[in-house]
């Protein structure tokens, strides 16, 4: 399929030197390049999704991938991150041609974050599109002579002729949650009918169950153009919705808007002379955090599938959010938002508590969906998310709400990877001896509740849960609880229990206390580790001590002990060959010796070096991590991109300075990509960096100054920035390694 735009577009991008001007001409979302990471290294790659910031309706071509030369349709709304489109909008010409979806050869693909050009080839139709909010418009001409229909499907739902158009609902996954839509056209159609599969009856004026299909026969009119609402709480609201936000049928004058907006959300974030190659990374990657969570708040309402029964809540003027993976997205893309969208982060933390309190149990969700709380991965980061928050100033939520919610979810819910239940054996085991316990080799599963395809997980969830304790812990002091306070930071503590000291790896243990033999800790564990670990391996899990890396360094018995092993993590061998190494380990991608790029519990591994007096090591090595994975190309990212999660990442790398630790109200610097960056933190406050020479080469931090004072510290606190500041980094060619030695990090210690 020939896509010669693209190519040479992306080839000149490549091209440019990094030396260049400034183009005046461009706007930030002028460098955003949805195409970016389109082909996937091993996983599921990412989209090119069209939306405005944290909008309700977002879609993308409904297409296997992006080298498929073939289109099902044209889309109408992704109901969930990476999700399929629900509903379907076919053009087709002649009635023998007619059914519920069309797949379509394509050329001419052209996507923004605003707006979606492709031409169908062989049917000879141009199509054009523009998002609102909740409502988007679709501009469809014919090329070709001959009678002109449009086809509207539902795959599992019900579509209904009405005066105005058409409108219809679509079930989405577990049967209790539907999206309605609710379509107009400018141009009148002669009929609208029914499809079954007898053809089009004119008759009918309704039609419910699996590809469900309404058809509009226009004649032989050559450009027809059609708006459309969405909803999640019914075909009337998704009427209002289209109403209140579109009043053109004219998609440029749409896409104009969604311009505007884009313009100024990306705009927060100013970044000055480097390459447009840069640039367009950098815009990419923050265009991407805005794609969830999403507000689902229609006129005030939203529709919430938290309960034991969906239903419609008021919002009492606080936008209701969801589609959110927070196992990804608490490491960096939240505290990305803390500083530059802080309204939204609290409205965010807000529909979590609503979250919690309309479950029946109270407990706060793990990976809020459109459809509830899905419950995946492991532990229970919601914690992290609202004491990062509250930590660096946030208020506007309940934090003694939060907590109940979050202290239910650790303590009354089984820690279970994949698995909503109540707490069981394996939990209570956890809080006698304070690990979760590993089977021996061969030991059958006992406990019902255990994934059989995720497993136990239980040297990851001993981590993860040990941070969790400690964030809990934090709320517990904030509110006066002083018993929790010391329950929880106790717990906070158990990492240790499986710490090897032989080995300075975090090893599993069986419940008789003694660790798993033999051990390799690259590949024991089974498919994504999962036995054991979760996704990575030993080498990453290494690392996951988010909350106290100055009790790591003590337990690994020196900096210098620290760094040897940093150092190693980088630089040990896959152990097999790469097509051995990830048929077991998939979602290990993005490999650095044992490191991994693709996989969030790993993004703040280059950062340890701050905690051991050797920052020049984490300079060196964020500037390679980002030139060597990020790139302007079809396969520029990784790994799966979880909605953010490595975006946010790859946004606060760049600028130079990244939170190790959510919850810890203080950033570890790196090496900035750009000479200079200016963050909007509202109410007219900025924070500025100036790197001094900075280049390709010059990646090394000679000396600092923060807010006018001479700094010697790899890190800043938050208090130091929130009110506005300037970092001044003067950059050189060669490690400076006396400086950024004068003090640690925080850690819990």
């Amino acid at each position: 399929m020939n896509r010669s735009i693209l190519t040479v577009s992306l080839s000149c991008a490549l091209l440019l030197s990094c030396g260049s001007a400034e183009n005046s001409g461009k706007s930030p979302v002028d460098y955003v390049n949805p195409y970016m990471g389109n082909i996937s290294h091993l996983l599921v790659p990412t989209y090119p999704t069209v939306h405005l910031p944290n909008s309700m309706l977002r879609i993308y071509p409904n297409r296997a991938d992006y080298t498929s030369d073939l289109i099902r349709g044209l889309p109408v709304i992704v109901t969930s991150h990476r999700g399929s489109s629900a509903f379907n909008i076919s053009p087709v010409q002649g009635e023998s041609a007619l059914q519920p979806a069309v797949n379509y050869t394509y050329d001419r693909e052209k996507i923004t974050p605003y707006s979606y050009s492709v031409y169908l080839d062989e049917a000879q139709v141009q199509v054009n599109f523009a998002p609102s909010h909740r409502s988007a418009v679709y501009e469809i001409t014919f090329e070709k002579e001959g009678d002109n229909f449009i086809i509207v499907n539902t795959r599992d739902g019900s579509m209904q002729i009405t005066g105005e158009g058409v409108s219809g609902s679509q079930i989405i996954e577990r049967g209790d949650t539907r999206v309605y839509v609710s379509i107009e056209t400018e141009q009148k159609p002669v009929a609208i009918g029914i499809l079954t599969d007898k053809g089009v009856s004119y008759g009918e004026k309704s039609v419910e169950g699996r590809n469900s299909s309404v058809v509009f026969h226009f004649g032989k009119e050559k450009t027809v153009r059609l708006r459309y609402g969405v909803s999640f709480i019914d075909g009337q609201q998704a009427s209002q919705n289209l109403k209140r936000e579109i009043d053109t049928y004219d998609w440029k004058q749409v896409a104009q808007k969604g311009r505007d907006i884009w313009n100024q959300t990306l705009g927060k974030i100013e970044v000055q002379g480097a390459c447009d190659n840069d640039k367009t990374i950098f815009y990419t990657s923050l265009y991407r955090i805005y794609e969830r969570m999403i507000n689902i708040s229609e006129d005030g309402r939203y529709y919430s599938a938290f309960g034991s029964e969906g239903r419609v809540h008021d919002d009492g003027g606080i936008p209701f959010y969801t589609d959110d993976w927070i196992w990804d997205t608490y490491r960096a893309a939240h505290p990305l938002r803390i500083l530059i969208e802080p309204e939204m982060e609290t409205n965010m933390i807000q529909s979590y508590i609503r979250m919690a309190q309309q479950s029946p149990e109270n407990w706060m969700p793990t990976f809020p969906e459109i459809t509830g709380d899905s419950h995946r991965m492991n532990s229970n980061h919601a914690v992290g998310v609202v004491w990062d928050a509250w930590c660096k100033g946030l208020r506007g939520f309940d934090l003694q709400a939060a907590y109940t919610a979050c202290r239910n979810a650790l303590m009354e819910s089984t820690l279970i990877p994949w698995v909503r239940a109540e707490a069981g054996e394996l939990d209570d085991f956890y809080k006698e001896k304070g690990y979760f316990p590993a089977l021996k080799p061969g030991e059958e599963e006992y406990v019902r509740d255990v994934h059989p395809f995720e497993k136990r997980q239980p040297v990851a969830v001993t981590l993860g849960t040990s941070y969790d304790y400690w964030c809990l812990s934090q709320i517990a002091k904030t509110l006066g609880l002083e018993d929790d306070y010391q329950y929880f930071l106790k717990g906070s503590y158990n990492y240790r229990n499986l710490y090897n000291a032989q080995t300075a790896f975090f090893h599993p243990k069986n419940r008789d206390g003694n660790f798993i033999e033999p051990f390799d800790y690259r590949f024991s564990g089974g498919m994504g580790a999962r036995d054991f670990y979760d996704e990575n391996n030993g080498w990453v899990y290494r690392w996951d001590v988010q909350h106290n890396f100055a009790d790591l360094v003590r337990l690994t018995g020196s900096p210098e002990a620290f760094v040897a092993h940093l150092d190693a993590t980088f630089r040990e061998p896959l152990g097999r060959s790469k097509f051995e190494f990830y048929a077991q380990l998939p979602d290990h991608t993005g490999n650095v010796g044992q490191y991994s790029m693709a996989n969030e519990p790993s993004l703040h591994i280059p950062y340890l070096y701050n905690y051991a007096g050797q920052p020049w090591k984490t300079q060196k090595r964020i500037r390679s991590l980002l030139k060597q994975w990020f790139r302007n190309d079809l396969m520029g990212v990784p790994g799966d991109e979880d909605g953010g999660g490595t975006s946010a990442f790859v946004v606060f790398s760049a600028m130079g300075f990244y939170p190790v630790t959510p919850g810890m109200p203080s950033y570890n610097i790196g090496s900035p990509l750009f000479p200079y960056v200016k963050m909007d933190l509202g109410n007219g406050k900025y924070f500025e960096i100036e790197a001094v020479n900075c280049s390709g080469d010059n990646k090394y931090i000679r000396s600092a100054k923060l807010n006018g004072k001479e700094w010697n510290k790899p890190w800043f606190s938050h208090d130091d920035i929130k009110d506005g500041g300037k970092l001044v980094l003067v950059m050189g060619d060669k490690a400076n390694t006396g400086w950024g030695t004068g003090e640690a990090p925080p850690s819990a210690e």
